[in-house]
């Protein structure tokens, strides 16, 4: 008796490997996947300008990375006791003025420099519904808690989408031409949009993902909203919340993505990484007893190791917890 829908992960020309520069962008599941790909040491950079839901603002962001566009004060405004900027995430939000610009310059700077150099682009699409500011038709990142009525919901057509993605990805083309994308659509569901808006907007979604590979070399789709929802397709899979996949869900994608992505020899580093991660979080019984500081000490041998065969793996965090971990 199967209990799950059959389901093979696809097959892709390319693969992921440590020597990759990887930047991820998008909902909040994109950051799910983008931990543990950075937990795992491989090297990432996630959502520059905080977590971003559409397709508009994802390329207003991409957009924005290419061309440096210079941000100042005159891009950001006060609210609530707080400076904000309505193309960031308020994770960038603060109270001094100039510390909030300079995290934003300092994160726009990063993200060029990154973009130029990557070999792979991971866009985690989360909905097809946009914020709108009444006064210019500006696409929101985040209403940063303003009155609702200053904004104009709408949702995306599919012609809207294809139309804004392929403009962005013509000029990524441009600017780093050896660059993989990968698309995928956020399991998350937006319910506060309504159960059935949800499913038409991630219904567009999908469908404008697809016009778009068809049209755009070096793109590809990546099934995580399949995955979730057709082969797990059980709300245990979810946080109480009832909205979010829990870890359980999201350990059965990033395994399914790494049987399409990684070869043998990446699937071996990360096995050797996850044991020292494993070492790296294990509670001593007592610190100072001879076993534990053996154990302290091979484990310090295994990361030179490391170091030595995969110079581009930075273990210097894991190092440090584990010296200090030996008995003085």
């Amino acid at each position: 008796m199967e209990f799950f829908l059959p389901f093979k992960s696809p097959d892709y020309p390319f693969i992921i490997s440590y020597h990759d520069k990887i930047l991820f962008i998008g909902s909040c599941f994109s950051e799910e996947i983008g931990n543990k790909m950075a937990n795992l040491k491989f090297d990432v950079l996630q959502n520059p300008n905080g977590i971003l839901y559409n397709p508009v603002n994802i390329a207003d962001a991409l957009s924005s990375y290419i061309e440096n566009k210079p941000f100042d004060n005159e891009n950001l405004l006060e609210l609530n006791g707080l400076w904000h900027s309505w193309k960031h995430h308020s994770v960038f939000s603060g109270i001094n003025k100039n510390e909030v610009l300079q995290k934003i310059v300092s994160s726009q700077l990063c993200a060029h420099d990154f973009l130029k150099k990557a070999n792979v682009l991971i866009i985690t699409l989360g909905t097809a519904f946009s914020y709108q500011l009444k006064t210019n038709k500006e696409s929101v990142v985040n209403c940063h808690k303003a009155p609702a009525g200053i904004f104009e919901k709408k949702l995306l057509t599919i012609d809207e989408i294809v139309s804004k993605m392929l403009r962005i990805l013509n000029a990524i083309e441009e600017f780093n031409p050896v660059l993989k994308i990968i698309f995928n659509i956020s399991p998350v569901k937006h319910v506060k949009d309504g159960v059935i808006e949800n499913n038409r907007s991630k219904a567009r979604l999908i469908e404008a993902v697809y016009s778009i590979i068809e049209e755009k070399r070096n793109t590809f789709y990546f099934p995580s909203y399949e995955l979730v929802n057709d082969v797990l397709r059980d709300y245990r899979f979810y946080k109480n919340d009832l909205v979010h996949p829990n870890e359980n869900a999201i350990d059965f994608v990033f395994e399914k993505f790494s049987i399409s992505f990684f070869d043998n020899t990446t699937k071996e580093i990360r096995k050797e990484i996850e044991k020292i991660l494993s070492a790296v979080n294990h509670k001593p019984f007592l610190k100072e007893s001879d076993a534990y500081q053996k154990f302290i000490a091979s484990q310090l041998l295994k990361i030179n190791k490391i170091e030595l065969e995969y110079p581009f793996i930075n273990l210097s965090e894991e190092k440090n917890i584990l010296k200090n971990a030996k008995y003085k």
